[in-house]
């Protein structure tokens, strides 16, 4: 560590070789010692670099030029890397994208949960590395020229949107419909809604298609306003989006960007599309949560029914589990599955996705998994033989987890999209009295720096 006098500050310049990548996919390099962590840089890379903050530890620093490549720096396929806040390891040849991910779960589990005797299983990489999304969702920002324009947040900013012709993570059907939504919006007096300034009424589209049912079902989100040519936004969508199912008018007058908790109303077809995973059929509400990567979603999904070793007696408890996927894959080979959701709607659809497909040893149950699991004990409910957890990325809070601990189950699949907060939820499973017995990485998001895990714990 160089004495404070010796750091670099704020606005420094600085030539620098990359050395490896970061958790969360910064690249590493050092000034004289000087730890400092390079947006857009990849390992091998040489590069000339700004400093824009200097902390006692580590700096942060943007990429002025690039000197020289790295060994698997590639010609990304789009044109926005670099600009666009999404897939920003576009420009990382794939192979090598799954070797930085499968290093970030082991640096996870052994720096954060102190247990490098955990056998890691090599990541399970991706069929398709572009087109995998079934879910995106657009900003309107307001071209100078061209009016109303769709597109993605820049890179770390919130408040400016970078104009995208046509995005390469999702396949022709969303971005027909993105060019329809963007046509009309052009056509109907209306402007972009700038954050800053909080004026303007297109806020966003979100698009969500299923490539197995072709179906495709759009959200638009504006300000307090009546949509202008309705009609005609309509007859345009059906025209020009095939598998067009639904199309549903939000209207959000606050501040921020959550698609929650405003009124919502179909302007067209319904509000749901149908969806294939293992052999389910889901219906999946506009809100409902689903992972945006339906093949890759099966085989994380089939590794957990792997990890789970049902003999088809065991009863199942199966939190976080919103629309049912995880429980009703499970239930097939379980004696009873009992599933609980904090979102009302979701409960709704986990059950009658689960009539659907005539499944009838599972039901779901509205309530917040640290507040609802004390009361379903108390009220009789089965104690569970395994729990299966899928968390938001923060992981499960401190009182989830001693709910979970007081569940007492055999054994616990813990479905992860975020090695860090696995690592520590898994300090005090451990200290709870599991042993985490295998991680298995897979590569839900290639050319982000993303990754989901299945963890098996058992009693130890």
């Amino acid at each position: 560590m160089p004495r404070v006098a010796d750091r670099p500050s704020r606005g420094d310049t600085a030539e620098v070789a990359i050395e490896s990548l970061a958790t969360g996919g910064r690249g590493v390099a050092r000034i004289d010692g000087y730890v400092v962590f390079v947006d857009r840089a990849l390992p091998g890379d040489r590069v000339r670099v700004r400093l824009r903050s200097a902390r006692r530890r580590h700096g942060e620093a943007d990429v002025l030029e690039l000197l020289a490549p790295g060994p698997d720096r590639v010609e990304p396929t789009c044109p926005h890397v670099g600009a666009c806040g999404g897939c920003r390891w576009q420009a990382l040849a794939y192979p090598a994208q799954l070797v930085e991910k499968e290093r970030m779960v082991r640096d996870a589990i052994d720096r954060i949960a102190h247990l490098p005797d955990v056998p890691i299983a090599p990541i399970s990489g991706a069929d398709d590395t572009l087109g995998y999304r079934n879910k995106v969702e657009l900003t309107f920002t307001q071209d100078p020229d061209l009016g109303p324009t769709l597109g993605y947040h820049r890179a770390g900013r919130w408040d400016e949107v970078l104009g995208v012709d046509r995005c390469f993570l999702v396949g022709d059907a969303p971005n027909a419909a993105k060019d329809a939504v963007q046509d009309w919006a052009r056509a109907s007096g209306l402007e972009a809604y700038d954050q800053r300034l909080h004026e303007g009424h297109l806020r966003n589209l979100v698009i969500r298609h299923s490539e197995r049912t072709g179906e495709v079902l759009l959200v638009l989100v504006t300000s307090d306003v009546d949509l202008p040519r309705r009609a005609n936004l309509v007859d345009e969508l059906v025209e020009r989006v095939p598998g067009l199912v639904g199309l549903l008018h939000q209207r959000n007058s606050g501040m921020a960007e959550a698609t929650r908790g405003h009124p919502t109303e179909v302007v067209h077809g319904r509000d749901h599309h149908r969806e294939e995973i293992l052999g389910l059929e889901l219906h999946v509400p506009w809100n409902g949560f689903l992972q945006t990567n339906t093949v890759m979603c099966e085989r994380l999904y089939g590794i957990a029914i792997e990890e789970a070793r049902l003999t088809g007696a065991e009863v199942v408890w199966d939190l976080y589990s919103g629309i049912g996927s995880i429980g009703l894959a499970l239930a097939r080979d379980a004696g009873r599955v009992v599933g609980i959701e904090v979102v009302p709607e979701a409960v709704e659809g986990a059950q009658a996705n689960a009539t659907r497909n005539g499944i009838a040893n599972a039901e779901f149950i509205t309530g917040d998994v640290a507040k609802a699991v004390a009361p379903l004990v108390e009220a009789g409910a089965p104690l569970p033989d395994l729990v299966v957890v899928d968390p938001p990325r923060t992981g499960l809070t401190p009182k989830a987890v001693r709910r979970v601990l007081e569940l007492g189950a055999e054994a616990i699949v813990y479905v992860s999209c975020n090695p860090t907060t696995l690592a520590g939820n898994a300090v005090l499973l451990v200290e709870g009295g599991y042993r985490l017995e295998s991680v298995r990485p897979v590569d839900m998001f290639p050319h982000t720096p993303h990754v989901e895990c299945v963890a098996r714990f058992v009693r130890a």
